[in-house]
């Protein structure tokens, strides 16, 4: 799929930003660059700023604001909370090694010393098993390794674009179960701000998937096979992205501050990023979430969350219960 199908930069956002005293560039194929606008501001900037940029990611998919100088970890948080829910909203444990102890930094490393390894090998969202899944999500690079690392981000919105006309129509009528909380969520959504179709769905964590059948008002789950093969069509569209321009394989810099639209981008760690400190450099990143501001489910009346520990209520099929979900391909890693 061409590029034009992730739409440029509003000029709008970009003179709001200049008013402000700040620019807003265009990183291809997607994202934005912010440069000028001070991130450990004890106050957040004005409500049009703040709009123009959650706009430019719900377009664009994230932004990213590079930063001179050290950012503490007390205002990466901060700044977290100026997008969508504005409140943090963490599901996960603690390393030793996180500042403070703090519970909403989600601490990451190539070093078990540093921070927790091997996260997100697989495409994903975050939160997927709240209803409510996070609105945004801040990934602040405190050491970028010395060989590469980075995160792979792809725009939802195109890669839907990209799909074949039979797929559309098939995916709208697919709901993933979350393995871990039965949560459901559509595989294709309208985003709330840019009202784009965006497709949905995390390769690490989904128990079953639920069809809607064409003409009545009835549902069964995936077989085997057919789970198997929308998971590796899914990741196949997503990484057709970085060959057809809706995808972007991004290398950070120390000091990079990420923030992307959780509902309009999908993202995984890049497989350098997993490389070992000594084979890499050293890796540390803080990972925050912020609150959702609305759930995410079907609109063809199924509930919000069903029993995925539980018998399957729509007979046969796969129905599977626990962190990892269904593994879909063997030689995938399905660490979370």
């Amino acid at each position: 799929m061409p590029a034009k199908d992730v739409p440029a930069i509003d000029p709008d956002s970009r003179d709001t930003l200049a008013a402000f005293g700040a620019s807003l560039t265009q990183l291809e194929p997607i994202g934005a660059a912010v440069r000028g606008l001070n991130l450990a501001s004890p106050t957040p900037p004005p409500a049009k700023v703040v709009q123009a940029l959650e706009y430019t990611m719900a377009e664009r998919g994230f932004v990213v604001f590079k930063n001179e100088s050290p950012l503490a970890a007390k205002d990466f948080l901060q700044a977290s909370c100026w997008w969508g829910g504005k409140e943090l909203h963490s599901t996960h444990g603690v390393h030793p090694a996180t500042p403070g102890g703090n519970p909403h930094l989600f601490r990451l490393s190539n070093d078990h010393h540093h921070g927790i390894k091997g996260v997100g090998p697989q495409w994903h969202n975050d939160g997927s098993f709240n209803a409510d899944t996070f609105s945004h999500a801040g990934y602040h690079m405190v050491r970028a390794p010395e060989q590469g690392g980075g995160t792979h981000f792809a725009s939802q919105a195109a890669a839907f674009d990209a799909l074949q006309p039979e797929l559309k129509t098939y995916w709208s009528r697919l709901s993933s179960v979350n393995a871990t909380s039965g949560v459901v969520h559509p595989v294709v959504h309208t985003h709330p701000l840019s009202k784009r179709s965006c497709i949905w769905l995390h390769l690490g964590m989904t128990g079953a998937v639920i069809e809607k059948a064409e003409d009545q008002n009835a549902f069964r789950l995936l077989d085997a096979n057919e789970l198997r093969d929308l998971c590796h069509q899914y990741n196949d569209i997503l990484n057709a992205g970085l060959t057809h321009g809706y995808a972007l394989a991004y290398e950070y810099e120390d000091n990079d501050c990420i923030f992307i639209d959780n509902l309009a981008v999908a993202h995984r760690a890049a497989p350098e990023a997993h490389l070992s400190a000594r084979e890499q450099g050293l890796r540390i990143m803080h990972r925050s979430t912020v609150r959702g501001v609305q759930n995410l489910i079907p609109d063809f009346g199924l509930p919000i969350q069903l029993n995925i520990f539980g018998p399957s209520p729509l007979g046969d099929g796969i129905w599977q219960g626990g962190g990892l979900g269904f593994r879909w391909d063997d030689n995938v890693p399905m660490q979370n």
